[in-house]
């Protein structure tokens, strides 16, 4: 993930049932002026914030992306306690109709 223009928040999810971060999450500001590119793991849950108005990001995926199989949490989901810079004003219909989070539904 790199922000081209603007700036976001990013958050990475781990979500790997084995690993020791597991439900652990890091969130980080990516703007255009610093560059900087975020790795998130396969296995990670994903999600971003805007910060300024005009935003652009490049989002690069190492497999196919298959809508259909798409599944995610809410951003304000209690079992992660994700500590946002601020609140959203826009989401998405589908992003505010997630439940909360159930650990028995995530692949090892």
């Amino acid at each position: 993930m790199r922000c081209l223009t603007g700036a976001i928040f990013d958050v990475a999810v781990d979500l790997r049932p084995a690993s020791p971060t597991y439900r652990q999450w890091v969130g980080l500001e990516l703007t255009a002026e610093q560059g900087t590119a975020f790795y998130i793991p396969a296995g990670c849950a994903h999600g971003l914030i805007t910060l300024v108005p005009d935003v652009n990001v490049f989002y690069q995926m190492g497999d196919v992306q298959v809508p259909e199989a798409s599944r995610g949490f809410r951003w304000d989901d209690p079992a992660f306690s994700i500590q946002w810079p601020l609140e959203p004003v826009v989401i998405s219909a589908r992003d505010r109709a997630y439940a909360d989070f159930d650990a028995t539904h995530v692949d090892a």
